[in-house]
């Protein structure tokens, strides 16, 4: 017999979670060591509590709550997700994970079944970008793909530092942290497994149940900063001209263009961010600055295209009297996820009656990173029009039940070897 998570329990939860937001209902807000995110860590570690889980922290305000197994020393299961979240967003993304792990812990507990691994549940730190630009923070970390040192050097937008903004109870040398020495060293865990909601319509427009990613798209970021000769907007003639913003603009459709040439059907990119200056209507453009996204699940596909673009770019300055300064802020590998895990989730899905597809994730999370460390996939289900990071973001209760029921098997599956 399947084992049958408390969802009431789950769902009142949820809605408890969401009001604890700067902003008021239906938006959730809820920036990195902001007074919300401390009350919802503290709340939190509160249910683990009640429900007799031991739990932890380390130096960058990752938590871990764990449900032991009959053998703790062999490396863990590991399910999580993140409980962050961009102002003015919705009540689902990264907390269903979160929540829905805690879940299947205490139904696992519950269930008098003993699992031979020790099941973990993480609450990442910072997986949105908001407080410092960069997302992923707590699991870039743990992964080893953002140094300790990195992580000093960030700020946000006050000038405040990771070190700075830490509360009492997660302070510690970042250059001796324990998440890579000790909590996540190669073998830690065994395999990783998070849920979350689509943040894409397919799902909900195709009524499945349940997404199996089999892939990870991960982004490549650059800021390009364009300099050129301002100038009075009447008195400089059009020959004589050397707008940056001009440049920049050719350079966003070389994005666009590479994007929609590239052989990889999964190919994206994104210009969504530029700043002109000086800003006046009747002023020539002598600054500008533009943020790319690019993204793809085939690496090499990435790599051609940006080369692509970077070749445009410096050809529209070249011709344009515009000098380019070109700066890399990430470049992350796309993740191929574990054929064992799907296959297990796939099998409970199946006896679980719950149709089911393989799909792709072009969005990134926690588990981009968990990649690095473990065997690693995700379970998507549908969120309403495939609406994500707003107010209206939406799961139904009946997909917050299949896709908890089934993180609860897969599991139980995976830590009983």
């Amino acid at each position: 017999m399947p084992l049958t998570p408390n969802i009431p329990r789950l769902l009142d939860e949820l809605s408890h979670l969401a009001t604890i937001s700067a902003h008021p209902a239906p938006a959730v807000t809820r920036v990195l060591f902001s007074e919300q995110d401390l009350a919802a860590r503290a709340w939190l570690l509160g249910l683990a509590e009640n429900a007799g889980l031991t739990h932890r922290a380390d130096p960058a305000g990752n938590l871990f709550i764990t449900l032991e197994g009959t053998d703790p020393t062999l490396p863990a299961v590991a399910t999580g997700s993140h409980t962050d979240a961009i102002p003015n967003a919705g009540a689902y993304d990264g907390v269903v994970g979160v929540l829905g792990g805690l879940e299947a812990l205490r139904t696992i507990a519950a269930s008098g079944e003993k699992p031979r691994r020790s099941i973990e549940l993480i609450m990442f730190t910072a997986e949105e970008p908001t407080r410092f630009g960069i997302g992923c923070l707590g699991s870039r970390l743990m992964a080893g793909t953002l140094t300790p040192d990195e992580a000093r050097q960030l700020r946000d937008p006050e000038g405040r530092s990771l070190e700075q903004l830490r509360p009492a109870q997660y302070q510690g040398n970042l250059e001796q942290v324990s998440l890579i020495t000790a909590h996540c060293s190669l073998g830690t865990y065994s395999h990783f497994l998070e849920l979350h909601i689509e943040q894409g319509p397919h799902l909900d427009a195709s009524g499945t149940d349940i997404g199996l990613v089999e892939k990870i798209a991960a982004p490549a970021a650059f800021r390009l900063t364009f300099t050129g000769t301002g100038g009075h907007a009447g008195a400089v003639l059009m020959p004589g001209r050397h707008d940056a913003f001009l440049a920049a603009a050719e350079t966003a459709l070389a994005v666009e263009k590479a994007a929609l040439d590239s052989p990889s059907d999964d190919t994206v990119g994104t210009t969504g961010v530029i700043e002109v200056k000086p800003g006046a209507i009747n002023s020539i453009p002598c600054h500008a600055m533009m943020e790319i996204d690019f993204r793809d699940t085939d690496l090499t596909a990435r790599a051609a295209a940006i080369s692509g673009i970077r070749q445009a770019a410096e050809s529209t300055c070249h011709r344009r009297g515009v000098t380019l300064d070109w700066q890399q802020i990430n470049s992350d590998p796309p993740a191929i996820c574990s054929q064992e895990i799907l296959a297990v989730a796939e099998k409970h899905a199946v006896e679980l009656g719950y149709s089911h597809v393989r799909m792709i994730s072009r969005a990134y999370h926690d588990s981009l990173f968990m990649a690095r460390l473990c065997p690693t996939a995700m379970l998507f289900i549908p969120c309403l029009n495939g609406w994500s990071h707003r107010p209206d973001e939406y799961a139904s209760p009946e997909a917050i039940a299949k896709g908890t029921t089934l993180l609860t098997q897969t599991l139980l599956t995976l830590a009983s070897p």
